[in-house]
């Protein structure tokens, strides 16, 4: 239960990682700060459940589209995100739309990957620090 836990908190914060990157570095994308937590949890709900179900299409149907898979879930967790209220707003042509894909896309998985060897050596500092 306790892994659960942590991997849902590093999941959202490597989502809110992506998002506010993109709302950062590509023009046209805007996250608005009241609705930032509820685009960081759409998304990474969007992002969890629509995965698998295209790793398994693109298994059956097109294996060379497998590697793609968590960009394709992005960009769908991105439109999901625009369309629920006003808080994520991506204006601008497909350009400005693959950029945020392909930004919040690179960050999330980066974050995903880093986090958790972070948080991990942080409890070891602690706990040796804790020991001395």
């Amino acid at each position: 239960m306790v892994r659960l836990i942590i991997r849902t908190i590093v999941f959202l914060a490597a989502a809110a990682l992506g998002l506010l990157a993109a709302a950062l570095l590509v023009d046209g994308v805007e996250v608005t700060a009241s609705g930032f937590l509820i685009v960081v949890v759409l998304y990474a709900v969007v992002q969890s459940v629509i995965s698998p179900f295209i790793a398994r299409v693109a298994a059956k149907n097109a294996s060379a589209l497998l590697g793609g898979v968590g960009i394709i879930a992005a960009l769908i967790a991105l439109v999901a995100a625009s369309l629920v209220g006003d808080s994520l707003t991506i204006s601008g042509g497909i350009g400005t739309w693959i950029a945020a894909t392909v930004v919040v896309w690179l960050v999330t998985a980066l974050a995903t990957l880093l986090l958790p060897w972070i948080l991990v050596k942080a409890g070891v500092e602690r706990a040796r620090e804790n020991r001395a």
